[in-house]
Protein backbone atom coordinates (compact mmCIF):
# COMPACT_ATOMS: atom_id res chain seq x y z
CA UNK A 1 0.00 0.00 0.00
CA UNK A 2 1.36 3.16 -0.62
CA UNK A 3 2.50 5.72 1.96
CA UNK A 4 3.09 2.37 4.47
CA UNK A 5 6.33 1.36 5.77
CA UNK A 6 6.03 -1.91 3.68
CA UNK A 7 5.77 -0.76 0.37
CA UNK A 8 9.18 1.82 0.50
CA UNK A 9 12.43 -0.05 0.79
CA UNK A 10 13.77 3.33 1.64
CA UNK A 11 11.27 3.34 4.39
CA UNK A 12 11.72 -0.21 5.67
CA UNK A 13 15.20 0.63 6.17
CA UNK A 14 14.68 3.92 8.74
CA UNK A 15 14.94 2.90 11.94
CA UNK A 16 12.13 5.46 13.12
CA UNK A 17 12.82 5.26 16.85
CA UNK A 18 16.29 7.49 15.92
CA UNK A 19 14.19 10.07 13.92
CA UNK A 20 13.63 13.55 15.02
CA UNK A 21 10.21 14.19 15.50
CA UNK A 22 8.14 17.49 14.33
CA UNK A 23 4.77 17.37 16.33
CA UNK A 24 2.15 19.11 15.82
CA UNK A 25 1.34 22.53 17.05
CA UNK A 26 -2.67 23.65 18.50
CA UNK A 27 -1.06 26.25 20.66
CA UNK A 28 -1.01 30.02 19.55
CA UNK A 29 0.39 31.11 22.51
CA UNK A 30 3.55 32.86 21.56
CA UNK A 31 2.48 33.51 17.74
CA UNK A 32 2.69 36.38 15.66
CA UNK A 33 -0.45 36.09 12.94
CA UNK A 34 -2.09 38.58 10.49
CA UNK A 35 -5.60 38.09 9.50
CA UNK A 36 -6.25 40.24 5.61
CA UNK A 37 -9.38 40.40 5.05
CA UNK A 38 -11.30 41.34 2.22
CA UNK A 39 -14.16 43.66 2.80
CA UNK A 40 -16.19 42.36 -0.61
CA UNK A 41 -18.87 40.13 -0.02
CA UNK A 42 -18.57 41.33 3.63
CA UNK A 43 -21.47 39.04 5.24
CA UNK A 44 -19.74 36.38 4.27
CA UNK A 45 -15.84 37.33 5.05
CA UNK A 46 -16.84 39.01 8.13
CA UNK A 47 -17.76 35.68 9.46
CA UNK A 48 -14.08 34.14 8.07
CA UNK A 49 -12.57 36.41 10.10
CA UNK A 50 -14.32 36.37 13.09
CA UNK A 51 -14.01 32.87 13.20
CA UNK A 52 -10.32 33.10 12.50
CA UNK A 53 -9.64 35.70 15.28
CA UNK A 54 -11.64 33.50 17.65
CA UNK A 55 -9.85 29.94 16.84
CA UNK A 56 -6.76 32.23 17.27
CA UNK A 57 -7.93 33.44 20.67
CA UNK A 58 -9.13 30.15 21.84
CA UNK A 59 -5.69 28.35 20.83
CA UNK A 60 -3.93 30.86 23.62
CA UNK A 61 -2.94 33.70 21.30
CA UNK A 62 -2.73 37.43 22.58
CA UNK A 63 -5.08 39.52 20.93
CA UNK A 64 -1.55 42.16 20.97
CA UNK A 65 0.34 39.18 18.13
CA UNK A 66 -3.00 39.48 16.58
CA UNK A 67 -2.94 42.14 13.47
CA UNK A 68 -6.40 42.40 11.80
CA UNK A 69 -5.99 43.89 8.14
CA UNK A 70 -9.03 44.72 5.64
CA UNK A 71 -8.46 44.51 1.98
CA UNK A 72 -10.75 46.08 -0.69
CA UNK A 73 -11.00 42.90 -2.38
CA UNK A 74 -9.27 38.70 -2.74
CA UNK A 75 -7.20 40.39 -5.89
CA UNK A 76 -5.57 42.89 -3.08
CA UNK A 77 -4.82 39.79 -0.67
CA UNK A 78 -1.61 39.69 -2.47
CA UNK A 79 -0.07 42.81 -2.03
CA UNK A 80 -1.35 43.33 1.88
CA UNK A 81 0.29 39.71 2.64
CA UNK A 82 2.90 40.57 0.71
CA UNK A 83 3.95 43.38 1.99
CA UNK A 84 3.01 42.13 5.93
CA UNK A 85 4.96 38.83 5.15
CA UNK A 86 8.19 41.02 3.83
CA UNK A 87 8.49 42.49 7.26
CA UNK A 88 9.13 39.76 8.74
CA UNK A 89 7.99 40.11 12.30
CA UNK A 90 4.62 37.47 11.78
CA UNK A 91 4.62 33.52 12.36
CA UNK A 92 2.10 32.97 9.69
CA UNK A 93 -0.71 35.36 7.52
CA UNK A 94 -4.49 34.07 7.12
CA UNK A 95 -6.10 35.78 4.09
CA UNK A 96 -10.05 35.80 4.09
CA UNK A 97 -11.72 36.24 0.96
CA UNK A 98 -14.80 35.18 -0.85
CA UNK A 99 -15.14 34.91 -4.81
CA UNK A 100 -18.53 33.78 -6.49
CA UNK A 101 -18.92 32.97 -9.71
CA UNK A 102 -20.64 35.02 -12.17
CA UNK A 103 -21.45 35.70 -16.10
CA UNK A 104 -17.91 36.00 -17.25
CA UNK A 105 -15.14 34.07 -16.28
CA UNK A 106 -13.45 36.86 -14.28
CA UNK A 107 -13.66 34.55 -10.94
CA UNK A 108 -11.33 32.06 -12.71
CA UNK A 109 -8.71 34.59 -13.27
CA UNK A 110 -9.14 36.21 -10.18
CA UNK A 111 -8.79 32.83 -8.07
CA UNK A 112 -5.69 31.70 -9.68
CA UNK A 113 -3.81 34.77 -9.22
CA UNK A 114 -4.63 34.79 -5.69
CA UNK A 115 -3.69 31.27 -5.48
CA UNK A 116 -0.69 31.60 -6.96
CA UNK A 117 0.59 34.96 -5.31
CA UNK A 118 -0.06 33.46 -1.97
CA UNK A 119 2.06 30.80 -3.17
CA UNK A 120 4.60 32.77 -4.16
CA UNK A 121 4.79 35.18 -0.55
CA UNK A 122 5.41 31.86 1.35
CA UNK A 123 7.48 30.41 -0.63
CA UNK A 124 9.66 33.44 -0.81
CA UNK A 125 9.69 34.84 2.60
CA UNK A 126 8.98 31.45 3.89
CA UNK A 127 6.03 32.70 6.00
CA UNK A 128 3.29 30.19 5.85
CA UNK A 129 -0.45 32.17 4.20
CA UNK A 130 -3.09 30.03 4.79
CA UNK A 131 -5.69 30.34 2.05
CA UNK A 132 -9.23 30.88 3.71
CA UNK A 133 -10.24 32.41 -0.03
CA UNK A 134 -13.93 30.79 -0.34
CA UNK A 135 -14.49 29.90 -4.07
CA UNK A 136 -17.80 29.17 -4.59
CA UNK A 137 -20.56 29.25 -7.52
CA UNK A 138 -23.49 31.03 -5.25
CA UNK A 139 -23.69 32.80 -2.22
CA UNK A 140 -25.52 29.86 -0.48
CA UNK A 141 -22.62 28.27 -0.79
CA UNK A 142 -20.30 30.76 0.43
CA UNK A 143 -23.08 30.92 3.76
CA UNK A 144 -22.35 27.77 4.20
CA UNK A 145 -19.04 27.68 4.35
CA UNK A 146 -18.77 31.03 7.03
CA UNK A 147 -20.73 29.55 9.80
CA UNK A 148 -23.23 27.87 8.29
CA UNK A 149 -23.48 23.54 7.30
CA UNK A 150 -20.09 23.22 5.95
CA UNK A 151 -18.31 25.32 9.39
CA UNK A 152 -16.57 27.99 9.22
CA UNK A 153 -13.58 27.76 6.97
CA UNK A 154 -12.40 31.01 8.43
CA UNK A 155 -11.99 28.62 11.71
CA UNK A 156 -9.87 26.19 9.12
CA UNK A 157 -7.25 28.72 7.93
CA UNK A 158 -6.61 29.91 11.25
CA UNK A 159 -5.69 26.34 12.57
CA UNK A 160 -3.79 25.37 9.38
CA UNK A 161 -1.84 28.96 10.08
CA UNK A 162 -0.78 28.06 13.76
CA UNK A 163 -0.07 24.53 12.45
CA UNK A 164 2.29 25.08 9.80
CA UNK A 165 3.91 28.30 11.77
CA UNK A 166 4.84 25.34 14.79
CA UNK A 167 6.34 23.07 12.00
CA UNK A 168 8.09 25.76 10.63
CA UNK A 169 9.46 27.23 13.92
CA UNK A 170 10.59 23.42 14.56
CA UNK A 171 11.96 22.64 11.20
CA UNK A 172 14.13 25.99 11.81
CA UNK A 173 15.63 24.52 15.30
CA UNK A 174 15.91 20.95 14.66
CA UNK A 175 19.57 19.52 14.55
CA UNK A 176 20.56 17.39 11.91
CA UNK A 177 23.27 14.35 12.63
CA UNK A 178 22.87 14.63 16.67
CA UNK A 179 21.46 11.15 18.41
CA UNK A 180 18.62 11.88 20.78
CA UNK A 181 19.35 11.25 24.64
CA UNK A 182 18.08 7.94 25.50
CA UNK A 183 16.78 8.13 29.25
CA UNK A 184 18.21 5.06 31.02
CA UNK A 185 20.83 3.97 28.32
Amino acid sequence: MPGSPDFCPIARSINLSMHTPITRTTSAADLRIAVVASRYHAEVTDALRDGAVSTFLDSGGEESNLLVIPAPGSFELVSIAAAIARRGEVDAIVTIGCVITGETPHDQYICSAVSNGLAQISVETGVPVAFGVLTCQTMGQARNRAGGRQGNKGEEAMTAAIEAAGAIRQVREVQFGRRAERSGA
